[in-house]
């Protein structure tokens, strides 16, 4: 069986979409349509129902999208096998990520791997909705690896946790409780908020508590990552409630006593057919880079009437099982 087409039936059964499987396997679209065509003769069975705009998988192709993948991942484990060992590895790995968030350094990373596995190509890719995208993407198989925050991250995905950080207000200058030690949720209950856009995974943590605690906000800017959220914070357009991860100068940082859940960053990936041996490479070195103390710290301090708040960014390198629970998830 050419292995052509089973990319080509995983690819168009995962995005649904004939043209979007020919852009992601790097193929005309004719082509793609005849591979499908050629495999379902190949296999007896009618594996799409197909409409004009959506390709949807029929019972037969519900039964045989599993075994493609597992196929894929076979084929991709037997060129890894086949070379030798000190030839090194070679491929690309797609790699999600938090776009203009610098938690960990990232470039450090990349070139150390590169210095060591240089036949590896690198692909990394950002979301217009955060973790919550990239979570669909690796599903999807868009991605081999993805960043996430969300408090579910693994559900349906394999995960390892990178590391935590707290929640904390930032306020602009000369907001009332800018000389407090900390404060609650309820006591910005009235302010207008700026948070980042939807599916990001601060704003689905920070949603969830606050309906919990029975406030509805008045959200009044979404900015498209957490570094400008503290920008409008800092110009006096609102208050917001993020992971302390961003560089807080010119906003007064503070504790929030109600929220102990952390901001927790973990890596995923799916576990059906697992990581192939230049991804679990990337993995294994973004593991070294964190044990050896590679998270950023702010250098930034909060400012307002001389207050300074030192960052009390917390860090955890350790590894787990991919069937490891993750706190609040």
């Amino acid at each position: 069986m050419d292995l052509r087409l089973v990319e080509q039936f995983v690819a168009v059964a995962e995005e649904r979409n004939v043209t979007r499987a020919a852009a992601r396997v790097h193929a005309a679209q004719s082509t793609v349509s005849a591979g499908l065509r050629s495999l379902e003769r190949e296999l007896g069975v009618r594996l799409f129902d197909r409409t004009s705009r959506v390709m949807t998988l029929t019972p037969a192709g519900e039964r045989v999208l599993p075994q493609a993948r597992l196929a894929l991942a076979a084929g991709d484990r037997m060129r890894d096998e086949a070379r030798e060992p000190e030839h090194g590895l070679r491929g690309r790995v797609r790699l999600g990520i938090f776009s203009g968030l610098d938690v960990l350094d990232l470039p450090a990373v990349v070139a150390a791997f590169r210095q060591r596995h240089p036949e590896v190509d690198l692909l990394l890719s950002a979301s217009q909705t955060g973790s919550t995208g990239l979570h669909e993407d690796v599903r999807r198989g868009r991605l081999d690896l993805a960043f996430s925050a969300l408090p579910d991250a693994a559900r349906g995905l394999a995960h390892e946790p990178l590391l935590r950080l707290p929640f904390v207000a930032l306020l602009p200058p000369g907001h009332p409780s800018a000389g407090a030690r900390s404060v609650r949720l309820a006591d910005l209950a009235d302010d207008a908020w700026v948070d980042t856009s939807p599916g990001y995974a601060n704003r689905v943590v920070m949603e969830d508590l606050l309906a919990r605690a029975g406030i509805a906000r008045r959200l009044v800017v979404e900015a498209g990552d957490l570094p400008s959220v503290a920008a409008f914070v800092r110009a006096g357009v609102g208050v917001a409630v993020l992971p302390d991860a961003v560089d807080p100068v010119g906003c007064v940082r503070l504790p929030v006593e109600n929220v102990t859940e952390p901001w927790q960053l973990v890596l995923v990936w799916r576990a059906d057919p697992g990581l192939g041996a230049a991804a679990s490479a990337l993995r294994d070195a973004l593991r070294r880079h964190l044990a050896r103390g590679g998270q950023r710290r702010l250098t930034g301090t909060s400012t307002c009437t001389g207050i300074s708040t030192p960052s009390s960014a917390s860090s955890s390198s350790s590894s787990s099982s991919p069937d490891q629970n993750l706190p609040g998830s």
